[in-house]
């Protein structure tokens, strides 16, 4: 049986509420070789409103790695009550035209992270950019979310660090201003264990050192999410940043779930080989209550929601804590 979200679950979270979402909004960056470009969608009511920063993966389509894509997770957060900012990385599809040979290429995953703090640096231009957005903010709730290699670049801003592959220095990217995070089919560890005809291609991947990520993180894996082209531990390999950095940690495990969980990349995607509303649907409402509870937002009650979904004759996956 597939797993499908409680009506009054949904609606707890606002699932159904109305959002705005505008973009492009453009912001000039120095030494970048192309403009920053953003996408920001919100509730349309409320104020004292969370941030989410969303870092997109690299998959195969050409706009779902940019701010075009995630809409089935990012409209549910938006529904939820929290600002969500996507960038499109210098590593998006949308770019791979203009930037052949460009440093840092293909994957620019120092740019990346980089993306997030010009992004909260300028928040006040981005807000008065968003119509109907102004002084709905709260800049002291900050949240970074990422899928894949996305995932990656979360995990560097939450205080994860590597050995630069071109220079041998380590390599600290974490941003004070971002307070929790979301992890969501990340890559795990490296050395030995990256094996895969396309470790080659991720040399940062392979000194990724998760004991400095100290700030309370949400690892959300699938349990058929085997990336044999990285590894072949398996997807328990997904669950290294829950495992290998320090408490206060929580991992989700969604039951019967591959790499895109069920088809957070873009409504009916290609793909996703796992598509599942239901599924989604129950990620966001799990998300959405995780990070409410990190910044004190709504009246629901994390551990209540985690039950609702996790327990029960057809259970979403479930829920581990550190």
């Amino acid at each position: 049986m597939s797993p499908t979200l409680d009506t009054d679950t949904a609606t707890a979270f606002g699932a159904s509420a109305p959002v705005l979402s505008y973009g492009p909004v453009i912001l000039s960056v120095p030494g970048r070789p192309v403009d920053l470009r953003i996408r920001v969608s919100a509730p349309v009511t409320g104020t004292d409103l969370p941030v989410v920063l969303f870092s997109h993966g690299h998959g195969a389509s050409n706009n779902l790695s940019s701010l075009n894509g995630y809409a089935p997770l990012v409209d549910l957060w938006a529904a939820a009550g929290f600002v969500v900012i996507q960038p499109t990385h210098l590593s998006s599809r949308t770019l791979s035209h203009r930037l052949t040979g460009a440093p840092g290429a293909p994957l620019f995953w120092r740019s990346r992270a980089e993306d997030m703090s010009h992004i909260l640096d300028r928040l006040d231009e981005i807000e008065s950019a968003v119509p109907r957005l102004a002084g709905r903010v709260d800049r002291d709730k900050v949240a970074v979310a990422g899928h894949s290699l996305g995932g990656h670049t979360a995990g560097l801003l939450l205080g994860a660090r590597i050995t630069d592959p071109d220079t041998g220095d380590e390599v600290d990217l974490a941003e004070p201003r971002i307070r929790t995070g979301v992890l969501l089919a990340a890559p795990g560890r490296g050395g030995d264990v990256l094996n895969g005809p396309m470790a080659e291609q991720v040399p940062f991947f392979h000194t990724t050192d998760f004991s400095t990520m100290t700030p309370p993180v949400l690892v959300v894996t699938g349990d058929k999410d085997d990336s044999r082209h990285f590894t072949d531990v398996g997807p328990d390999w997904h669950a290294d940043p829950y495992r290998l950095a320090p408490a206060p940690k929580t991992l989700l495990t969604l039951f019967d779930a591959g790499h895109l969980l069920g088809g957070i990349s873009g409504y009916d995607a290609a793909e996703t080989t796992d598509e599942d509303p239901g599924r989604v649907a129950a990620l966001g409402s799990l998300t959405s209550a995780y990070l409410c509870a990190q910044f004190g937002c709504g009246d629901h009650d994390w551990r209540e929601v985690c039950e609702a979904l996790t327990a029960g004759p057809a259970p979403v996956g479930r829920v581990e804590f550190r």
